[in-house]
């Protein structure tokens, strides 16, 4: 078997250990996510146990002396010469360079929602904190006390009541 398949079994091994399946379903919310990241990661688990059984191992070699002496030489030599006469091709990737700068793309564009996501987060947190903040003052609240904190809501009523605006 070639070094290449090998490199991969072993990279894919490596991978399936290091992949945090358990922090993964932790973030899921709905059983339809859940059972497809089961079935996710049975698959996975399937394609690697394969490659780490069927394709790691070298292929056990021919005896090809049991075989000429049941078989008949001429025969066998002529099964021996085509056997080692076959080339197999070596795999050559060409689909990952196609998607690689896209993948690294996606990985920017990430990176960037996800500080988006952390600035829009703190930003609401801090307008939770203001709401729960008035809803305990509330009902000991002033409205000037109310207008210090909005004085673009103050100056609104002002200018209706300047206007003589009454809302109907």
């Amino acid at each position: 078997m070639s070094s290449s398949v090998k490199k991969i079994a072993d990279v894919t091994f490596k991978a399936g250990r290091t992949i945090d399946w358990e922090g993964m379903a932790k973030l899921l919310v709905t059983d339809e996510a859940r059972k497809e990241f089961s079935s996710l990661r049975r698959a996975f688990d399937d394609v690697n146990s394969q490659l780490q059984t069927k394709f790691s191992q070298e292929p056990e070699p021919i005896n090809w002396e049991y075989y000429r002496k049941g078989i008949g030489s001429r025969l066998v030599d002529m099964y021996k010469e085509a056997y080692e006469s076959i080339e197999i091709p070596k795999f050559v990737d060409t689909v990952t360079p196609q998607y690689k700068p896209k993948f690294d793309a996606l990985l920017v564009e990430l990176k960037e929602a996800e500080q988006q996501s952390l600035k829009e987060s703190e930003r609401l947190e801090k307008e939770v904190a203001d709401v729960q903040e008035l809803k305990k003052k509330l009902s000991t609240m002033t409205a000037e006390e109310y207008f210090e904190k909005h004085p673009e809501l103050k100056k609104k009523f002002d200018d209706e009541i300047r206007n003589d605006y009454w809302g109907y």
